[in-house]
C-alpha cells in the first residue's frame, strides 16, 4: 500500500495572461488577482511592482533600476493515495525565476514563497471552527496540523521534489497582527533588520508541524517585518538574488492583501504589533476581494473535507504511522 502514495508535479506560468486552473484555490493570493473585469490590468500592474521592487533591492551594477525581472511559476503538488492515477491537489506554491537582461542569464529562484493548501483551509476553517464552538477559551484540537505536515514533509523529501528543485522551500508571510516584535541587533544585507516575536503564532505552531522555523526581517525601504519559513539555513543557503526574488514578490503581494501593515505610510518601529484596523495606510491600484477570500475559504475547507480527508484519513494515517516506525 505504501508504494501507491505518489507525488506528480504540475507548473503554470504566472503572467498576464494567466488563468487560475479549475483545481486553483481560488483564495490564493495570485489566482484572486486573476479574477473579474481588471483581471489583465491587476496581473500586470503586480509583475512591475515585483521587479520595481526586485531592482530597487539588487541595485548593484543596475545604474537605471531595470537589469532584472521576474518570473514566477506557479507549482501544483499532487498526491495520489490508491495507485489509480486519480490525484488530490494537496500542495500550491510558487517559483521565482531572475533573468539578468544584462547578461541573458536566467538563475533559479526559490520554491515556495506564496504557500496554499486545501487541508489548511479543512483545518483552519473547518476543524478549528469546530472545535472552537460553544468553547469559553480558544484551543486547537488534538493533533492539529500533523496530517498537514506529514503531506508537506513527504513531499519536499519525495524523488519528484528532488528531481525538479535544488534548494528546500522558503515559505514567506505576513506576520501575525496577535503578536509583537521587536527589533533585534542583527541586519542582513538583502533581507534587513531582524525582529523577534514575544511568542509563537498558531501559524508559526502550525509551520512547525511542516518542518519549518521562522524568522522575521524588515528590508530596506519596507514597513513591515515579512515571516520566513524555512528548514535549513535562511542566511546561509541561498545566494543574495534568491532571497530578492522572494522579498519582491511576496512583499507585492501583502502590500495587495494586506495594505494597513505592508503599504503602511510609516515605518515599524522597535517594538511592533501588527493593525489590521490601522487607518494609515496606501491603497495599491490593484484589485483585491479580501471578504470574498475569507468566504471562500470555508467552501473550500468544506470541499476538502468531503472530498479528501474523509474518504483518505485513515489511509493516510496508516501511512504516515509506518513512515514513522
Amino acid at each position: 500500500m505504501t508504494n501507491a502514495f505518489s507525488f506528480t508535479i504540475k507548473s503554470l506560468r504566472f503572467d498576464e495572461n494567466y488563468n487560475p486552473s479549475e483545481n486553483t484555490r481560488i483564495t490564493t493570493n495570485f489566482a484572486n488577482l486573476a479574477r473579474g473585469e481588471k483581471r489583465q490590468e491587476n496581473l500586470h500592474n503586480a509583475l512591475v511592482m515585483m521587479n520595481n521592487r526586485f531592482n530597487s533591492l539588487a541595485h548593484w551594477d543596475n545604474p537605471k533600476a531595470d537589469r532584472y525581472a521576474v518570473e514566477l511559476d506557479i507549482i501544483s503538488a499532487w498526491l495520489d493515495i490508491e495507485g489509480t492515477g486519480k490525484a488530490f491537489p494537496v500542495i500550491e506554491v510558487l517559483k521565482t525565476n531572475i533573468v539578468d537582461k544584462k547578461t541573458s542569464q536566467r538563475i533559479d529562484g526559490i520554491v515556495g514563497n506564496n504557500f496554499s493548501s486545501y487541508v489548511r483551509d479543512y483545518d483552519f476553517s473547518v476543524l478549528l471552527s469546530e472545535h472552537n464552538k460553544n468553547q469559553s477559551a480558544f484551543s486547537t484540537p488534538d493533533n492539529f496540523g500533523d496530517l498537514h505536515g506529514n503531506i508537506f514533509k513527504s513531499f519536499i523529501n519525495s524523488d519528484v521534489y528532488k528531481e525538479n528543485f535544488k534548494k528546500a522551500p522558503v515559505i514567506c508571510l505576513s506576520v501575525s497582527s496577535k503578536n509583537t516584535y521587536y527589533r533585534t541587533g542583527n541586519t542582513h544585507p538583502v533581507l534587513g533588520i531582524e525582529y523577534q516575536q514575544d511568542e509563537y503564532s498558531l501559524t508559526d505552531r502550525y509551520f512547525a508541524k511542516m518542518g519549518l522555523q521562522a524568522r522575521y526581517f524588515m528590508p530596506a525601504n519596507s514597513v513591515a517585518p515579512l515571516a520566513f519559513y524555512f528548514s535549513g539555513d535562511l542566511l546561509s543557503d541561498y545566494t543574495n538574488l534568491e532571497l530578492i526574488g522572494t522579498i519582491s514578490t511576496m512583499e507585492t503581494f501583502q502590500k495587495i492583501y494586506r495594505p494597513e501593515i505592508y503599504n503602511a505610510n510609516s515605518a515599524a518601529g522597535k517594538e511592533y504589533r501588527p493593525d489590521l484596523n490601522y487607518q494609515d495606510y496606501s491603497l495599491t491600484q490593484i484589485v483585491y476581494d479580501r471578504e470574498e477570500r475569507s468566504h471562500l475559504a470555508v467552501e473550500q475547507g468544506k470541499f476538502t473535507e468531503e472530498h479528501f480527508i474523509k474518504p483518505y484519513q485513515t489511509l493516510l494515517e496508516q501511512w504516515f504511522a509506518r513512515s514513522v516506525s
